[in-house]
This record gives C-alpha cells, sequence and structure tokens, in this order.
C-alpha cells in the first residue's frame, strides 16, 4: 500500500472506515478499499465471468491502495454498506410553490445525510413581494427560501461526518438579481456557494454597454430595464467581499449539453463542476497525476491502464448505487453521466520541473487532456459494445455528431478534490500549490505545518533542507522573495498566489477545452486586489469558453481553511524533513 500521512489517517478514521455499535473504528484503509472494489466490481458479473470480477476486484483495489485513482467520498463511505448511495453530484428542481420547495428541502436532506451534495436553480421561484395568488400576500423570494434550505442544511450532518454542501443558482435575468448578489454578506449562507447563471444576451449588453430586461419567472412578463454594467459591477463586488457568487455561463453549459432533447442544464453541483438536469446525479474520480511520473519521466502507459479501469469503474458505480428517489435514478440510469478527472496536476508538474505559469505548462496540459478524453471515449465505446449505450443516446448530440455509442453521456469533470488530495497526498484537482510549507487547520481546529513532498525534497538536494527556511517560507507560503533559494527552484515552485489570474484563466480553459463537464478551478487573488480585478478575470473566463469561474480574495472569509503563517505565532507547529508517512504532519498542542 502507498504510504499514507497522519492527516491522511486521521481523515480516514474520522469520516470513512466502518465503525460497530459502539462507535469503535473496525476497519483500516486497505480494508476500506477492498470493501469499495469488492462492492463495485460485482456489477461486472451481469456481463462477465466470475474469473473477470476476480480479476476487476483486484485491479480496482491495487489502483486505490496506491492512490492512483480514488472514488468521490459517498462511494469510500458507502459502498459495501446496506443502503450504500454512492454518488456525489444532484441537481433537485425547485418549482414555485410551497409543495414543491417543501419536498426539495426533504429530498436534500436525505441526499446530504447519505453523503451527497446538492445544487438548485432559485431562477423559477417568483420575486419577493410578487403576488401569491392563493392568500393574496407578498411572495418572499428566492433569497429567503434559500435560508430555509440553509438552516436545514445546517442541522444534518452528513453521514454523521460532515456538513452538507449546496449551490444556489439564480439567472442574471432575475428580478430579485440583486438581493441574490448580496446574499452572503455578514457571513451568511454558510453552507452555500452561489453562482449567477450569465446568458450571452447579458453578456452582449454589457460589451455594448446597455440595459437588459429583468423577467418574472412567474407570469414571463417584464419587470424593469437594467444597466447590464450595474449587475456585473454588483456581482464583482460581492465576490471580492465574500468570494460569492461564482458566475456560470448557462448558454455555454447548454451548448455542451449532451441531452438536450431530455432538458435544458439550469444548475451545478455544489463546487460548480458538474453541471447537471433536475433529478440527475453524477459520480466522480479522479487519477492522481504525481503517481504517473516514474523515474522523471509521464508514464503514458500506466495512465491509459488507470484511465481504462476508472472509466469502468465509475460506470459500474452507477448501477452499483442505491440511489435515493426513484426520479434520480431513472435520469442517472438513462443518460450514465461519470466524471473522471485528475488531481496532483501541480506537484506532477514541479516534479517534472515545469513552470505552473508557463507556456510549457498550458501545452504539456493540451497534450494529456487530448490524450486523457480520447481514452476515456475509446473505454466508453468498449463498454458500449458490451453492455450498451446510455439510454438516451438516440437523440443525443453525440448521436448526431455521429461520435459512436458511448455508454456513459459524459465522461470528464474537473473536480477540487479537497478531501482525496489529503488522501492522497498530493495537490488538489488542477489548483497551483496553495503554498510550499503552510499551516493548515485540520478538522478539530489543530494546525499542522506542512512542506510540500516534492520541494522538500528538491530542497534537500540542494543542501538547503533547514527547519529555519521552511518557517519562513512559511509565513508566506511563497520563496519568490527568499533569496537563498535557488531561482531555478523559484522558477519551479510557484503558489496560487505567485501566479497571475490571467494565467489561472488560461490553465483553467485549457482543461475545459478536453472536458466534458466543467471544471473546478479557483482564481485566488492577494488581500490587496481590487474589485476591478475580479471584473478583468471574469470577462477572460467568459472570452475563453470557461463554463463557470470563481476567485476568491486571501482573508476575505473569516472560517477559511488554509492559512499562511498563524501557526508558527501561536506555536502549535512542528516541521518533519523525513519522508515518514507516520509523521508527515506533527499535530501541536
Amino acid at each position: 500500500m502507498a504510504p499514507l500521512s497522519n492527516i491522511a489517517k486521521r481523515i480516514l478514521e474520522a469520516r470513512y472506515l466502518k465503525r460497530d455499535t459502539l462507535g469503535r473504528v473496525v476497519e483500516t484503509p486497505k480494508d476500506l478499499f477492498k470493501r469499495v472494489a469488492h462492492h463495485v466490481a460485482q456489477v461486472e458479473g451481469q456481463w462477465s465471468s466470475l474469473d473477470e470480477v476476480d480479476y476487476y476486484e483486484n485491479e480496482y483495489y491495487q489502483m486505490m491502495n496506491q492512490l492512483e485513482f480514488l472514488p468521490n467520498s459517498p462511494t469510500l463511505m458507502n459502498a459495501g454498506r446496506p443502503k450504500g448511495q454512492l454518488a456525489a453530484c444532484f441537481v433537485l428542481p425547485l418549482p414555485d410553490s410551497i409543495e414543491g420547495i417543501t419536498k426539495a428541502v426533504q429530498q436534500m436532506m436525505m441526499i446530504h445525510k447519505s453523503g451527497g451534495g446538492t445544487g438548485f436553480s432559485f431562477s423559477s421561484v417568483r420575486p419577493a413581494n410578487d403576488t401569491v395568488a392563493s392568500t393574496g400576500g407578498p411572495a418572499s423570494g428566492p433569497v429567503e427560501f434559500i435560508k430555509v434550505f440553509d438552516t436545514a442544511t445546517d442541522v444534518v450532518k452528513q453521514g454523521g461526518c460532515r456538513r452538507g454542501a449546496n449551490m444556489g443558482v439564480l439567472r442574471v435575468d432575475h428580478p430579485d438579481i440583486f438581493d441574490f448578489v448580496a446574499a452572503k454578506s455578514k457571513g451568511a449562507l454558510q453552507n452555500f456557494n452561489l453562482s449567477v447563471a450569465i446568458t450571452s444576451h447579458f453578456m452582449r449588453c454589457l460589451k455594448k454597454g446597455t440595459t437588459y430586461p429583468l423577467v418574472n419567472p412567474r407570469n414571463g412578463k417584464i419587470v424593469r430595464f437594467v444597466p447590464a454594467k450595474d449587475v456585473f459591477s454588483a456581482i464583482c463586488k460581492a465576490a471580492w467581499e465574500t468570494g460569492d457568487p461564482g458566475l456560470l455561463f448557462i448558454d455555454e453549459i447548454n451548448r455542451h449539453n449532451p441531452v438536450p432533447h431530455i432538458g435544458k442544464i439550469e444548475a451545478t453541483n455544489p463546487c460548480g463542476e458538474q453541471p447537471l438536469l433536475a433529478h440527475e446525479s453524477c459520480n466522480l474520480g479522479s487519477i492522481n497525476l504525481a503517481k504517473m511520473v516514474a523515474s522523471g519521466e509521464f508514464d503514458e502507459e500506466r495512465f491509459e491502464i488507470v484511465i481504462d479501469l476508472a472509466v469502468r469503474f465509475l460506470d459500474n458505480v452507477i448501477d452499483a448505487n442505491h440511489y435515493p428517489y426513484p426520479e434520480i435514478e431513472r435520469m442517472s440510469k438513462g443518460i450514465r453521466k461519470i466524471g473522471l478527472g485528475v488531481m496532483g496536476f501541480a506537484e506532477m508538474l514541479m516534479i517534472l520541473g515545469i513552470p505552473y505559469d508557463s507556456a510549457k505548462a498550458r501545452s504539456y496540459a493540451t497534450s494529456m487532456m487530448k490524450l486523457f478524453l480520447k481514452r476515456c471515449r475509446q473505454a466508453s465505446a468498449s463498454l458500449a459494445k458490451q453492455r450498451g449505450p446510455f439510454a438516451n443516446y438516440p437523440g443525443s448530440t453525440l448521436e448526431k455528431a455521429k461520435i459512436p455509442p458511448l455508454r456513459n453521456a459524459t465522461l470528464t469533470t474537473i473536480a477540487p478534490t479537497g478531501t482525496l488530495a489529503l488522501l492522497a497526498n498530493t495537490t488538489s484537482g488542477i489548483e497551483p500549490a496553495f503554498a510550499l510549507s503552510f499551516y493548515r487547520r485540520s478538522l478539530n481546529g489543530e494546525e499542522f505545518l506542512e512542506v510540500i513532498k516534492c520541494f522538500r525534497e528538491k530542497m534537500e538536494a540542494e543542501g538547503l533542507a533547514d527547519p529555519a527556511i521552511f518557517e519562513e517560507v512559511a509565513v508566506t507560503g511563497s520563496i519568490q522573495n527568499i533569496e537563498k533559494i535557488p531561482k531555478k527552484l523559484r522558477d519551479v515552485f510557484k503558489t496560487a498566489h505567485d501566479i497571475s489570474p490571467m494565467d489561472h484563466v488560461r490553465m483553467q480553459a485549457v482543461f475545459q477545452k478536453y472536458t466534458d463537464n466543467a471544471v473546478s478551478k479557483t482564481v485566488n487573488l492577494p488581500e490587496k486586489s481590487s474589485y476591478e480585478d475580479v471584473q478583468k478575470i471574469y470577462m477572460s473566463a467568459y472570452e475563453a469558453k470557461c463554463k463557470g469561474i470563481t476567485i476568491y480574495r486571501y482573508g476575505s472569509h473569516p472560517e477559511q481553511v488554509l492559512v499562511k503563517g498563524e501557526g508558527k505565532k501561536k506555536g502549535k507547529s512542528k516541521i518533519v524533513l523525513k519522508d515518514d508517512p507516520n509523521q508527515a504532519f506533527i499535530c501541536g498542542h
């Protein structure tokens, strides 16, 4: 088994490993991977011999055990357990009625209980103070109903382990857009990410400097015209202040909707990387790119093998899953979306000596993602020949484009992989390293001084593995102003805040071009950034044909998970230089 860091073991014990009736852990990490592999491999028996079932069970176990691939958290938590719900991403419909909204709240709570995250479009809800025909009174409006969902989420811990997560979406032409944009001021709605569904029409009006209509969804009537620049300015100022809202370029998303004959996409999962139809779910998994490097070279052969196995694994999950509601099962099995992505991209670049913000890195990402998407489609086509294509392939954009029948309507998604990356001890998704040495807050508020492994190894090779240097690095997380560190290292080892916002967007655009679904990527901004910087980023993301964009200005959230420099001041941390998986993170007391 690949060695696990101390924090990975803590997370597994707190969230994932089985417990007995007294709450005692009765499973090891190896047992967990065996449990998941066994449960998912049983699906193979519908089409294959028992020998093949055993073969794939072993292959699934090995790639998880070596941390080459990990499925989303609900699969790790629930596979092989009674009524195991294995999908991470759900979108629920939200009609303009109390009955429909109440049903959505109930379904959300059950999904959160099983470990899933939910997305909602509030765009059909009539605006605040609009007429309610049944009572004659004023309507509450979308923002007040979001508060209801937020409160319900707050009282349900997912699987007894973690808080629920939601995405709330509102179209930019909804009359309550200004209230929605400001909804997260003063620390409100902690269980929601918010995104504005931006239309192409709005962007054209913004560029021309004209007004556009706000439309009441109850009756389709125009309420008033407002300057597009005023709305865009309000969005960017709110994002600067709180990190929300992000943007979803909803028309770009629907241009890539593989099943428009089934419905339009209005919302995504909580982190924005998985656009879904109402009542649709999706399961995700990520390949650890840092594990695909061997002897200083990218192991393309192993990468392709893991892709084939991962696509098969995730397709099996669709059938191994116990769905919370029959309408979700019907929609999910009819479209069979999976979301295979990557993590450890930044670590891979650092190992290979390629600066993240370089043209070479973008070229490398282009070649890798072309191969990734091509191989995913080949694997899905092979499954379709054996198992049949997804039920809604007839009439899909894939059929119209004469793409051979696929088992899955979509295949690739770039997820944030926050917890999975911790388990695999690598960098998250396609994000640059937050910092090379920094203090991480754990689940219970403890802090650990973390040094990225490949950075530590390069420093050791240069004879610079001095604890005092790592503590100096931890003050800012960056080495760019530490002259005692050679320039060749400073060029390669850049953090999220060392990279220009435009280079963040350029990298996201590269991955989006070869991703069926969407890309979860945050443009990290220094604390002194202006809201005009946010405007430029959002505009650039639209021009680059990203499906969505999120920014985060350092320090704009009082409870941010990753912090720089605080642990040293409090005297809570130690630093460990040896490559001991049990001592990779030392808890301060």
